[in-house]
């Protein structure tokens, strides 16, 4: 059995529309939900034993502020295949994941990562920004998660219900 959690990256800004979507940063809000979602994940001793992030310039401040909050320690693996990626794609990434780590924590963006929740539990679900899931996923090996792999959506934490 894995872990999965799969977090949407924070709030973004929208205030130089010069700059390339992979570039736009956190926005305030943003900076705000970031570190309670890792105040959360410390909270539930859900610390990720690996954090994927996509390139982008606000998945990637997601995940710092996150992994500083929950005291992750380990590198921050960034991964451009995980920026605007589909389900195949994010699937992927996990089947490369060495299996001593039990617990993997996504950090991306949607729609693929709504998809690839409905794809895996059958549930539908809404993931606004800074929103956490925490699925368990019946499965030893990560190289064996698959489009036909089953998991249960165990939470789902979004910050505006935490205010």
């Amino acid at each position: 059995m894995k872990t999965l959690l799969i977090l949407r990256h924070a709030k973004s800004s929208w205030k130089d529309p010069e700059l390339d979507d992979h570039d736009r940063p956190l926005n305030k809000r943003g900076k705000r939900d970031a570190p309670r979602i890792g105040k959360l994940l410390h909270q539930h001793h859900l610390q990720p034993d690996v954090i994927l992030s996509s390139t982008a310039k606000r998945a990637r401040g997601t995940a710092a502020k996150v992994a500083k909050v929950c005291g992750y320690e380990g590198i921050i693996e960034l991964d451009g295949e995980l920026y605007l990626a589909a389900p195949d794609g994010l699937l992927r990434v996990l089947q490369d994941v060495p299996d001593r780590h039990a617990c993997v924590m996504l950090v991306g963006h949607n729609p693929g990562l709504e998809q690839l929740i409905e794809l895996l539990t059958g549930t539908v679900t809404r993931l606004p920004t800074a929103a956490l899931a925490r699925l368990r996923v019946a499965i030893e090996s990560w190289r064996d998660v698959a489009p036909t792999t089953r998991a249960e959506l165990i939470d789902i934490w979004r910050p505006r219900e935490r205010e």
